[in-house]
């Protein structure tokens, strides 16, 4: 059930021109970064080569590339999410799911597993910009595929609290800009912080910045992976423990 339901939702997703519209813009937006960041490293080429251990083609082009691809999918993924549950309640159709012979998990993770289809396809079409270099340079594969995957943990992660929000939001907008809101606060944390060249270990833990940069490195450790893990199952089950209030009040 939970597939079908996945599948439901990748496929409404293309209903409408929001999906079709952001896979356009996005895929603009990310080939002018790539293509800029290309240009700045034949530019500056001559002078890398002249310096010992410069940064090579994977630091210069391709991580900036999955650092700058996260903070755009920061703006775009709560304009995804929004809809999720708050329009199935604004429909009255939340009350057919609510009363179809489906568990709240399996609603809430087949509506996660959708619209986390859909940005592992804007992941994998961000990665094929990289991978055409291929063909006239050598990359850094270690930091290649931790930059992937730093940025699935990612967007992951924000989808997870997109769904939430959407859960307790009584219309759309409210849930994208709580959803920003919330993310916008996770990601500068510890920027204050840092500023005063003071360090909250707290702030530090919880900032998703730090721990996005720090698998982008290539040092790909238990503490940021469990914390990605830790951080999306937490606004799954919010979101489930939210359904199951919708269920008991109706």
């Amino acid at each position: 059930m939970i597939i079908t339901i996945a599948n439901r939702e990748f496929k409404s997703l293309f209903l409408s021109p929001l999906a079709w519209s952001i896979l356009g813009i996005l895929q603009f937006i990310f080939a002018f970064l790539f293509l800029s960041q290309v240009e700045s490293f034949v530019a500056y080429q001559a002078k890398l080569a002249e310096i010992q251990s410069a940064p090579g083609i994977t630091d210069v082009i391709i991580t900036p590339l999955f650092a700058n691809a996260g903070v755009i999918l920061l703006l775009v993924i709560p304009l995804l999410t929004m809809r999720l549950i708050c329009e199935e309640r604004r429909n009255k159709t939340l009350t057919l799911l609510l009363s179809a012979p489906l568990s709240n998990r399996d609603i809430i993770l087949g509506k996660y597993l959708g619209v986390l289809g859909l940005l592992l396809l804007i992941i994998s079409l961000i990665t094929l910009m990289p991978l055409s270099l291929i063909i006239g340079t050598q990359l850094d594969w270690g930091k290649f595929f931790s930059s992937i995957l730093a940025l699935i943990c990612l967007v992951a992660a924000f989808a997870s609290v997109g769904l939430y929000m959407s859960c307790i939001a009584p219309h759309p907008t409210i849930a994208a800009l709580g959803s920003f809101g919330l993310l916008l606060l996770l990601w500068i944390l510890n920027a204050s912080a840092s500023l005063q060249a003071q360090t909250s270990e707290l702030f530090e833990y919880m900032s998703i910045l730090k721990h996005f940069q720090s698998l982008q490195t290539g040092l790909i450790n238990t503490t940021d992976l469990s914390y990605f893990i830790l951080f999306t199952a937490t606004f799954l089950l919010l979101s489930i423990r939210r359904l199951d209030n919708d269920r008991l009040q109706k």
